[in-house]
């Protein structure tokens, strides 16, 4: 079931994840569809641009992907160098708010962008540069002998889901609730479902790693978690049920160098970059 998540997101990003300029968002009515206004501008530049020390705030979903794009980045611009710091887009932007020294924020959704850019605390609009779609992730052996994902619902799953605020967690929610419009699922699915959350976790990266080490029967998470894992089989979620997560970057306004965190921002967005998230099994950000 794992290979059967890495075709189909293969398969998608190859079509998908092309360069493209620097998508800068509007203001969305809901999170899978987000309204969104190309910029004008060429392609940004592989290489080049400012040179500096850069805090870079990402989501946990993000975590491997960035420790690949650190090495990309620094490796192209001469006298760079990114510290990387990861955690629940909810919690990393409240962080922000509070005053922590980032320079760059990667979340896993444009929320909690736009919660910066609509207090004042971002400089210049937030700019969407991946995406990525959900799967169910089951423990190897699987000992609830989960086989679709109508099977959330019966008695005694023990489901790990991330805490309210957390994207995934509002990304899994708007799945449950269309999967419960199927034919076939049962009445009453969204209710059993959220009957049988056992534990809610801070982010997407705690969800997996309880599933991985079997203290949860299921969870839902990104796709690029189930891929990069090989402790866990995956159950494919139907493409008309399926949520494509928006990730989206600001720059802080309260960044020391707010040149070069623009410059790596737009980066992100570029060939190179977007290579390498599609070897990941990132999509590209939906429009």
């Amino acid at each position: 079931m794992r290979l059967r998540v890495a075709v189909f997101v293969a398969a998608i990003a190859v079509g998908a994840c092309q360069p493209a300029a620097p998508t800068r968002l509007g203001s969305p009515s809901r999170a899978p569809g987000p309204s969104v206004e190309t910029s004008p501008s060429v392609e940004p530049a592989l290489t080049g641009g400012p040179a500096a020390a850069l805090t870079i705030y990402g989501a946990a979903s993000l975590k491997g992907a960035l420790e690949q794009l650190k090495t990309s980045y620094e490796t192209g611009h001469p006298g760079a160098t990114l510290t990387i710091s990861t955690d629940s887009s909810a919690t990393l932007r409240t962080q922000i708010e509070q005053g922590a020294p980032a320079d760059v924020f990667l979340s896993a959704d444009i929320s909690n962008p736009k919660k910066l850019v609509d207090r004042g605390l971002a400089d210049g609009d937030q700019v969407a540069f991946a995406g990525n779609l959900l799967t169910i992730v089951v423990p190897t052996a699987n000992p609830a002998k989960i086989a679709t994902p109508g099977d959330l619902a019966q008695k005694g799953v023990k489901i790990v889901a991330a805490g309210d605020e957390v994207p995934i967690t509002t990304y899994a929610m708007q799945v449950i609730d269309l999967l419960a419009e199927l034919p076939g699922y049962p009445v009453g699915f969204a209710a059993s479902y959220a009957a049988n959350v056992v534990s809610k976790e801070d982010n997407v990266k705690a969800v997996i790693a309880k599933i991985e080490l079997g203290e949860g029967d299921a969870g839902i998470v990104y796709a690029t978690d189930a891929i990069a894992s090989t402790k866990v089989q995956a159950i494919e979620i139907p493409a008309q049920a399926n949520i494509p997560a928006t990730y989206a970057g600001v720059v802080v306004k309260a960044s020391k160098n707010v040149a070069a965190a623009h410059a790596f921002l737009t980066w992100m967005t570029g060939g190179e970059a977007q290579l390498i998230l599609k070897q990941l099994g990132f999509i590209a950000p939906q429009t």
